[in-house]
């Protein structure tokens, strides 16, 4: 018995010694490019991964963005919107704490503030010090006219006074109840009331082709809040079929690609293209996601085990 337990306490001592070595040993398995950065977060579990050719981050195992196409999905989040609004002095940006759409926005001149709201502080601490997070956002994070705030989207938005000429959500996707109050009705009021009149608004929506209801959910809930709206699509590579939905307070939105702004995607032709749906994600009749009825999640995730 005394061998045995020692035998026993040697291995929890192991154990303990070594279970971080095993952690990433068995995490390294479920990725196919090394892991250059990992961390734990309050919130989440980051992972970067790179090979001689592309970066990616993970957020508790979901592919956020790839290096060699993530352009493609910035482009269309950012650059519609800057022109569906009349101002463009000063943008909220809801999540984004990968500094990828403020890189966006600082080139424009006429931006003088861009206020970025992202729950994490480990995420916007990494994306303004990791090198390679530099190299792919061109260090936007540290410019004088990105203000960070940490805290809980809904929350600023509800304690909020100000008015913002466009609002950028670039959240994740809707895959739980806590991120799906972020693509309620009740969210979307909110946000209707912090927009300036003529200003503009954009969320990224789910893919119309994978979760075609979900996305049309995501589409009815803003037109339901108040908003005329102007539904988007694109194809990015790393992730398939990408949706996005304009709003705008009092007339329809409008948009085209913004003179002199250089840009490796979109162009006229793409935007034209971005408006069109097939058959297969056309538009279809959904309910509204609201705080007391969260049917998104539960659409979401049906949509990708019809898949699966």
């Amino acid at each position: 018995l005394s061998l045995g337990a020692g035998a026993i306490s040697l291995l929890m001592i192991a154990g303990v010694v070594f279970s971080a070595w095993w952690v990433n040993v068995f995490e390294q398995q479920l990725y196919g490019d090394l892991i250059v950065y990992r961390e734990q977060s309050t919130y989440q579990r980051l992972v970067i991964t790179r090979n001689e050719r592309d970066t990616r981050l993970y957020l508790n195992g979901n592919l956020q963005f790839s290096s060699r196409d993530e352009y493609r999905y910035h482009e269309m989040l950012v650059h519609p919107v800057m022109t569906a609004a009349r101002v463009r002095d000063h943008v909220l940006v809801l999540g984004g704490g990968d500094g990828l759409v403020a890189r966006q926005l600082l080139k424009y001149p006429e931006v003088e503030r861009i206020t970025i709201v992202d729950l994490d502080p480990a995420m916007t601490d990494m994306a303004r010090t990791y090198g390679p997070m530099l190299e792919i956002n061109q260090d936007a994070l540290s410019d004088p006219r990105v203000e960070i705030i940490n805290t809980d989207a809904f929350t600023f938005i509800q304690q909020s006074d100000d008015l913002y000429p466009v609002i950028i959500a670039d959240l994740p996707d809707p895959n739980n109840e806590s991120l799906s109050k972020l693509y309620s009705r009740q969210f979307y009021t909110l946000l209707r009331e912090r927009l300036q009149p003529d200003g503009a608004f954009i969320t990224q929506a789910a893919s119309p082709y994978f979760v075609r209801e979900a996305y049309w959910m995501i589409a009815h809930t803003i037109t339901d809040s108040g908003f005329e709206i102007l539904p988007l699509r694109t194809h990015v590579p790393s992730f398939g079929e990408g949706g996005f939905v304009i709003g705008t307070p009092i007339r329809p939105p409008s948009v085209t690609v913004p003179e002199g702004i250089p840009l490796q995607y979109l162009t006229e032709e793409v935007l034209i293209a971005a408006l069109i749906f097939d058959p297969d994600m056309a538009e279809i009749p959904t309910g509204i996601n609201t705080l007391d009825n969260p049917i998104l999640p539960r659409a979401y995730e049906q949509g990708w085990q019809a898949w699966d």
